[in-house]
This record gives C-alpha cells, sequence and structure tokens, in this order.
C-alpha cells in the first residue's frame, strides 16, 4: 500500500507544474527544498544520533559556491553539482575536526560553523559581495517556465536524498550509525570505524543541503550573509525530523510537509513569534511525541473517538 502511495505521489509531483500557477510551484518548491533539508539533517541527526545544526552552515556554503561559479561564468546545472560538492568536502573536514565531541558539546561546535562561515563571507568583498550580498545571473526566460525548473531542480535533490535514505537504512552503513546512536563505546569494541562512519553520515548530511543551496541562490537571484547563514535553517529541519519520525525513511518527507502547512497557514501571521514557536515546538516533540507522527496510536485514537460518538449518541 505505501509503495502504491509513493507511485502516486511521484506521479502528482510530475504533473503538477502543469496545472499550477507559479504561488503553488514556489510553495511546493520550498516544500522540496524542506525534504532535503530535513532528509540530509537525518543522516547525521537521525541515524547516527550527533545533533547537528550545521545546515545552514552547509546551506550557506553551497548557495555562495553556486553564485559565484556562476557569476564567473560556469553554467548554472553545473554551478548545482560542484556547489553540492564543495559542502561535502566541508563537510569531511569539519567532520575530522569536531566529531570527536558529544552531546551538546558537538551540538555547540556545528552552531559555531555557520557564523564564522558568515563572517569569513563578510570579509571576502571582491569574492562574495560582503554583506551587501551577491547577484547572480538573471535567466532568460519567463517567469512560469523559471518556477518549473526550480521545481524541478528540487524534485531531483529530494528524489535523491530520498533514495539514498532509502538505500542506507538497508544497509551496513546504517546499521553502523545505529549502533553509533544506541551505544557508540559498544559499538567500537565490536569492531565498526566509528569515525569513518560518523564522517560518511556528515558528509551525506551536507551534499543534499549544499546543492539546495545552489539552487535556491539561483532561484531568488540574490543572496547575502544574514539570509543564507540563518540560524532557523538549522533548526527547521530538526523539526521536520522530530515531527515525521526520526530515523526513518519517509518521516523527514511527511514532517517538512507538516511544517510548511503550518508555516504557510499560521505563522506567516506571527512573524515576531516565529523563533519562540519553533523552541516550544521542539521541546512538546522531544517529550511527548519522540517517535514523531509516526509514534501515534491512531488506532487508539479512533476507538476512543468511536466511543467518545458513541456515548454523545446515547
Amino acid at each position: 500500500m505505501s509503495r502504491l502511495l509513493l507511485i502516486a505521489a511521484a506521479a502528482a509531483l510530475l504533473v503538477l507544474p502543469a496545472f499550477a500557477d507559479n504561488y503553488v510551484l514556489r510553495v511546493a518548491t520550498t516544500m522540496l527544498m524542506y525534504s532535503a533539508l530535513a532528509l540530509g539533517w537525518n543522516f547525521i541527526g537521525g541515524f547516527a544520533g550527533y545533533p547537528s545544526f550545521a545546515t545552514a552552515a552547509v546551506f550557506g556554503l553551497g548557495a555562495y559556491a553556486g553564485g559565484v561559479l556562476q557569476t564567473r561564468g560556469v553554467p548554472m546545472v553545473l554551478a548545482w553539482i560542484m556547489a553540492g560538492a564543495v559542502a561535502a568536502l566541508f563537510a569531511a573536514a569539519l567532520g575530522r575536526a569536531i566529531l570527536h565531541l558529544r552531546g551538546h558539546y558537538f551540538a555547540i561546535a556545528s552552531l559555531v560553523v555557520a557564523e564564522v562561515l558568515r563572517e569569513i563571507t563578510n570579509s571576502a568583498t571582491d569574492l562574495t559581495g560582503g554583506g551587501m550580498g551577491l547577484n547572480l545571473p538573471v535567466l532568460a526566460m519567463d517567469v512560469t517556465n523559471q518556477a518549473r525548473l526550480f521545481y524541478y531542480a528540487m524534485s531531483c535533490v529530494a528524489a535523491a536524498a530520498l533514495a539514498t535514505t532509502a538505500l542506507i537504512d538497508r544497509n551496513r552503513l546504517g546499521f553502523a550509525l545505529r549502533c553509533i546512536q544506541q551505544n557508540e563505546d559498544a559499538a567500537i569494541s565490536l569492531g565498526i570505524d566509528a569515525p569513518r562512519y560518523k564522517v560518511a553520515a556528515l558528509v551525506l548530511s551536507a551534499v543534499f543541503p549544499g546543492t539546495c543551496g545552489g539552487i535556491y541562490a539561483a532561484w531568488v537571484n540574490y543572496i547575502d550573509p544574514i539570509d543564507v547563514y540563518d540560524v532557523l535553517l538549522s533548526v527547521k529541519p530538526i523539526v521536520m525530523v522530530l515531527l515525521g519520525g526520526v530515523g526513518t525513511v519517509l518521516g523527514p518527507v511527511y514532517g517538512a510537509f507538516l511544517f510548511l502547512l503550518m508555516e504557510e497557514l499560521v505563522w506567516r501571521n506571527l512573524l515576531k513569534f516565529h523563533a519562540g514557536l519553533l523552541g516550544i515546538i521542539v521541546v512538546a516533540l522531544v517529550l511527548f511525541l519522540p517517535m514523531g507522527i509516526r509514534g501515534i496510536d491512531w488506532s487508539g485514537l479512533r476507538g476512543a473517538w468511536r466511543k467518545h460518538a458513541g456515548g454523545a449518541a446515547r
């Protein structure tokens, strides 16, 4: 049944641009980007259990890598691929530097990375435009075709992230990361090369957000350090994965959809309290729904509803 639902969802995503207006395409493109960010975080935070706040860092790095390459004449799609590669290489180096830390020490170290990259970007005025931002080349096509192009581009990244998650969930890397999550010292004693597997997870958590960053830069045509290194880009994927189910294959996608729904329907009217609401949701999810919506006993809820409805009828 779930396989049929996946096929139906994939078919709907493929034909959506033929019927949707530009607003719907923008929302759908954002949802796909959120899915890719959440799926990326799930490798290091869900499978390995390391609370990473580096998503904003690799997203911003990918945005500037792709943006600078495009301004230097590199073809757009190639710039996107290279943006993902730059983010992956950076994550490999970062992993060797900070993955010996655990728990809140690792979380703080990963959180600082975005601020360091933001300061470097602000200082490299000749390359990045500094605090004035970076303007990217405008595409020679109408608005509708641009919306379709970036929709399909984000679809490809989200699909690749989902396929990679499904593959890793069933192979040796996924098994090793889950062992590390349960008890890293015991995993090492069993012969699991924890440092190598953790670096692999961090690289996977960077390559998809980094590619999304490159696509995002071309999508909006202008980027600045405050926008692409925003700390909320690190917090939002965590909330999405907590909503959908940590360490699951489809949980981050469900969480991205629910998160975007809340963002469009509720938080747009509560901009001043947006960050505060995110914090409250994180605490509530950890305390009351540690397995996300997949941990809810839906059959029990249905039974309670029938019992309540029957009592009301009498």
